[in-house]
């Protein structure tokens, strides 16, 4: 047999999987929205009714899903409805971000259980201090629910991209630093993997903070029930991200292409960005530039906060009050308008997900007049058909994503079967 031959067949080998798991699965997703009944379940995923009734039976034998009675003062003999059973196992999300590494724990209803935060220097981080926040995070929260180690299904890991090469050495190929971060972001994953399987001895499922955030908001969130949308997440990065409906909504070409809106240039002359540039939108709106220029109103006396996000949340409350913090966050809700009216014009979603620590407050203080900066500067025709909504779970967004299939390399252990 050739190689070429031997590895197709080794790859087919490797994605075999008995399809009454996909089944399972199909039934699972469903139910994370809502209760149903056996006939509502048949006509959501389209699966036949001995097909549904064959895999709910070996869920309930399992206690992975509950089946309530038929109410008594219904008489009409109405079927009960199936729902997730909440306590049967549990999940633990991780959140890389470049400043906090966030464990959380949740139960198989996604509420959640136990949460622990570890402060981290911003810019790249060393792949053996996140596994060590990790691990005792994991620690933490399952010692404070009192949940053993074996009823855990998985760790899901959301990670920050590395930030920007630095611009201040001589001009290289284009293709250069792409590729040399590239296989640097890859192999800070593969470290990063295997770190955390050996120390958890669970499976672990990395993907990108962003994907992760798109995810649970299209999925779960404020996305929900829209075709396309697009998310725009400020915090101390501003990012971008193109959604679609589907098992995997984050759109890799579209989304990469979004993933640069904080590094749209808004001033030609402007503010030095982190990237090296002047002008790009996140000089003026990530979280760290417009608490600087909240320090410089304030000549230079410090803003009150354990770190960038209190400090963040106490400048946009002391808008009310202040004219020094008002001054401020009427420029970056002026910007912040400005860079949704692009977005807008440029891939004309029927959402515009609002999400970040920083966007969400800002957003939800002053969503009106984002509405109307994006209305009064956007093509009325794109921004008269699209809505602006706040991310619905906030800070919990992304230890909250379910991970994509295509984020690790092993099969992770669905409740109730062995394959996604």
């Amino acid at each position: 047999m050739s190689f070429r031959r031997w590895h197709m067949v080794a790859a087919r080998r490797s994605v075999a999987c008995d399809p009454r798991y996909g089944d399972r699965s199909s039934l699972l997703w469903s139910l994370y929205d809502s209760p149903l009944t056996r006939a509502e379940l048949c006509r959501r995923t389209g699966l036949g009714a001995a097909t549904v009734n064959s895999a709910v039976t070996g869920l309930l034998r399992e206690g992975v899903v509950t089946e309530s009675a038929a109410a008594p003062a219904a008489g009409d003999g109405r079927p009960g409805l199936l729902r997730i059973t909440p306590g049967h196992r549990h999940v633990v999300g991780v959140d890389v971000a470049r400043d906090r590494v966030r464990v959380e724990l949740f139960d198989l209803a996604l509420t959640p259980r136990g949460k622990a935060d570890y402060p981290l220097r911003s810019g790249r981080q060393d792949p053996g201090l996140v596994v060590r926040h990790v691990l005792a995070g994991l620690r933490t929260v399952l010692e404070a629910a009192a949940v053993p180690r074996p009823e855990v299904i998985g760790l899901a890991v959301a990670t920050a991209a590395g930030p920007p090469p630095d611009s201040s050495g001589p001009a290289a190929p284009a293709a250069g630093p792409v590729a040399a971060r590239a296989r640097a972001d890859g192999q800070h994953a593969s470290l990063l993997r295997r770190l955390l399987s050996a120390g958890s001895g669970l499976p672990v499922f990395l993907d990108e903070r962003h994907h992760a955030l798109g995810r649970a908001e299209m999925w779960r969130g404020a996305g929900r029930g829209a075709r396309h949308a697009v998310l725009a997440r400020i915090d101390t990065t501003v990012e971008a991200l193109v959604l679609t409906r589907g098992p995997h909504p984050a759109r890799t070409g579209a989304g990469s292409r979004g993933s640069r809106w904080g590094h749209t240039t808004v001033r030609p002359d402007g503010r030095r960005c982190r990237c090296g540039a002047r002008g790009c939108l996140e000089a003026y709106l990530g979280a760290e530039a417009v608490l600087e220029r909240y320090r410089q109103a304030r000549r230079g006396r410090p803003v009150r906060g354990e770190d960038a996000e209190a400090a963040f949340a106490a400048m946009i409350t002391a808008a009310d009050a202040s004219a020094a913090a008002r001054r401020v966050v009427d420029e970056a809700t002026a910007h912040l308008g400005t860079g949704l009216a692009h977005l807008v014009a440029q891939f004309n979603p029927e959402r515009v997900i609002l999400g970040g620590w920083a966007g969400a407050r800002l957003g939800a203080h002053r969503l009106p007049a984002l509405r109307e900066a994006v209305a009064a500067e956007a093509l009325r025709r794109p921004s008269a058909r699209t809505g602006i909504a706040l991310c619905r779970f906030g800070a919990d967004a992304v230890p909250l994503a379910p991970p994509s299939s295509r984020s690790n390399t092993s099969s992770p252990r669905v409740p109730g079967g062995r394959c996604p």
